[in-house]
């Protein structure tokens, strides 16, 4: 090693110790007399002194010519500080140099390598081999790697097996878009990159392996946000002879175990909640119960009394907002522009003021008496001091809109606290959503996923009431992961596919190898996906995942630092016998 200590681990204990040390030049102070050079590598920073007279004079030249991100090579005493700083590990001690080697020169980086940085988004991902050097993004995967060792552990522990599954596969025609692979030795045919291991983990059930998993790479070419990347990592999981309960059971007690042991912190009971009460009392089917604020339906209550608003709609609903009575209408009109945004789309907001004298007073006082109202607060279980706040009009969108305005009140009341975390299960999804636009079913999970048992006859009668069983892990309003009990029946899967629209020639040729599989003994067995970014994203206390991956993509979907996606040689072209769409003219 040409290092005998990292920057970070020297302590008062090493006094008088003869050190070599490597690493970056983090920042020089020269104060004419005395030279103090902050050296960092990725375990801390340790601070170098050097004293005109006291030091050799080359060794102070070559200090002189160093700049910021300068690589080191430097020896010397460890000596007491006289001015400690406890604000570093190594706060005590500084170093006497006696020798000092400039490996490379670096040139003037692009924005200032700090925690605090002034650098941009799309600057830091150009330059992200820079980025990476800062603390908090390093932070941040010395914390992805501990997730992944402890979740490794963990399972090892439940009996599982790590199995890996090919990224080169066949392309499936549901759920999200596939990135196509040409293959060179098979002309006009393609591979495609996996959106999950789906149909592998369920053949490894077949095979007796009877608890999988994999920390695992995906693809999805769609749309991206903050919380999305074109490849993503899943802690993929699936088990045999299980029911529903035991997959939830494993799965908390895996989260409570992470969470104990990255963050020390202890879960409390997770709640479960249908997916039909998610969204009848939260509008979401990820609902954030950091706070209370359920939805409330006044429907029956409030037609046909004259308010034509309220005539017209479908659906009148609303949340109490405890101690918001004194909200100026300033506010309250804030409050409108928010749900009449175009994002949002509601033409307009109701409210009651039920004040801490134990007056009302409503924006809809002309068309409801007092006593109308005090039962609309009563419904609500409504305090003095609270305000209502009513959406009204078509039964989803409403439920929608209300839901970005309960989350909006949360955050505007603090209620949203990034260092509380509140899980809770959300189970019995609809198995199938119907499409208007192209006038069929789409399964709601995925093919695979095994109706409710006690709705199983409905799949012939009515379709749009059959429950799946699925269920989604979820934090603070964020969907963590999910998963479902698999069909592991031939003539069920066979029927699940017709009901997607599939001809039995199409349901073979797309899976004919998985239900060729079940009639070789398949187990009954069910699983999870973890999104592994977003669980690392959470215990980091942020939204976005992008810092908790080395190197990700922009909005785009490119990687700005090696400018990717990009076009390729008309060689590899001819070789692969593609032919690219010219640009259409203007």
């Amino acid at each position: 090693m040409l290092r005998t200590h990292t920057c970070g681990e020297l302590r008062i204990s090493d006094v008088n110790q003869e050190v070599v040390l490597c690493g970056w030049v983090q920042r020089i102070r020269d104060k004419g007399k005395l030279i103090w050079i902050d050296m960092r590598d990725r375990y801390g920073i340790t601070q170098l002194v050097l004293e005109e007279g006291k030091n050799p004079q080359e060794i102070i030249e070559i200090a002189r010519k160093l700049g910021r991100e300068y690589v080191v090579m430097t020896k010397g005493k460890v000596i007491e500080r006289e001015s400690k700083n406890p604000n570093i590990p190594t706060g005590e001690i500084e170093i006497d140099v006696t020798e000092i080697n400039i490996v490379n020169s670096s040139k003037l980086p692009p924005f200032t390598i700090e925690d605090d940085t002034d650098g941009g988004d799309e600057l830091r991902m150009k330059y992200r081999y820079l980025d990476l050097r800062r603390n908090p993004v390093k932070e941040n995967l010395i914390q992805r790697h501990k997730v992944g060792l402890e979740v490794r552990k963990y399972l090892d522990s439940q009996g599982f097996l790590e199995i890996e599954t090919p990224f080169l596969i066949k392309s499936t025609p549901e759920g999200a878009r596939d990135f196509v692979v040409p293959s060179r030795m098979n002309l006009n045919e393609f591979y495609a990159l996996p959106q999950s291991p789906q149909t592998f983990k369920q053949l490894l059930m077949v095979s007796g392996f009877d608890r999988y998993f994999q920390i695992v790479k995906c693809f999805r070419d769609e749309d991206l946000r903050a919380d999305r990347q074109p490849e993503f990592t899943q802690i993929d999981c699936e088990m045999s002879f299980v029911t529903q309960d035991d997959i939830l059971e494993t799965f908390e007690s895996m989260t409570n175990y992470l969470f104990m042991t990255i963050n020390g912190i202890e879960l409390e009971k997770w709640p479960r909640i249908t997916y039909a009460d998610a969204m009848k009392y939260y509008g979401s089917d990820k609902p954030d119960i950091r706070f209370d604020m359920r939805f409330v339906e006044l429907t029956d209550r409030v037609k046909n009394k004259g308010f034509v608003v309220f005539d017209n709609a479908e659906i009148i609903v609303g949340i109490a907002a405890s101690g918001c009575a004194e909200y100026t209408r300033k506010q309250l009109d804030e409050l409108t522009e928010f749900v009449k945004r175009p994002q949002i789309g509601m033409t307009g907001l109701i409210y009651v003021k039920y004040n801490q004298d134990g007056s009302i007073k409503s924006s809809v006082d002309k068309f409801f008496s007092e006593t109308d109202i005090q039962q609309w607060l009563d419904a609500f279980g409504a305090q003095k001091g609270d305000l209502l706040l009513l959406l009204a009009g078509e039964t989803n969108k409403t439920r929608k809109g209300l839901c970005e305005l309960r989350l909006e009140m949360g955050k505007r009341l603090g209620l949203r606290n990034p260092e509380i975390f509140k899980p809770l299960w959300v189970i019995d999804f609809p198995l199938l959503e119907w499409d208007d636009e192209t006038q069929r079913f789409y399964a709601m999970h995925h093919p695979f996923t095994s109706p409710k048992p006690e709705d199983i006859p409905l799949l012939d009668s009515d379709p749009k009431a059959v429950r799946a069983n699925a269920y989604d892990m979820v934090f603070n309003g964020v969907e963590i992961g999910g998963g479902s009990i698999r069909i592991h029946n031939k003539a069920l899967q066979q029927k699940m596919f017709s009901l997607l629209g599939f001809t039995p020639e199409e349901a073979q040729n797309q899976f004919g190898f998985l239900m060729n599989a079940f009639e070789y003994g398949a187990p009954p067995h069910g699983g999870i996906a973890l999104g592994f970014d977003r669980l690392n994203a959470m215990f980091g206390g942020q939204d976005s995942i992008r810092d908790f991956i080395a190197f990700p993509k922009n909005n785009a979907g490119r990687d700005v630092m090696i400018d990717a996606p990009s076009t390729i040689a008309q060689e590899q072209l001819d070789e692969l016998h593609l032919i690219l769409k010219k640009p259409e003219k203007e």
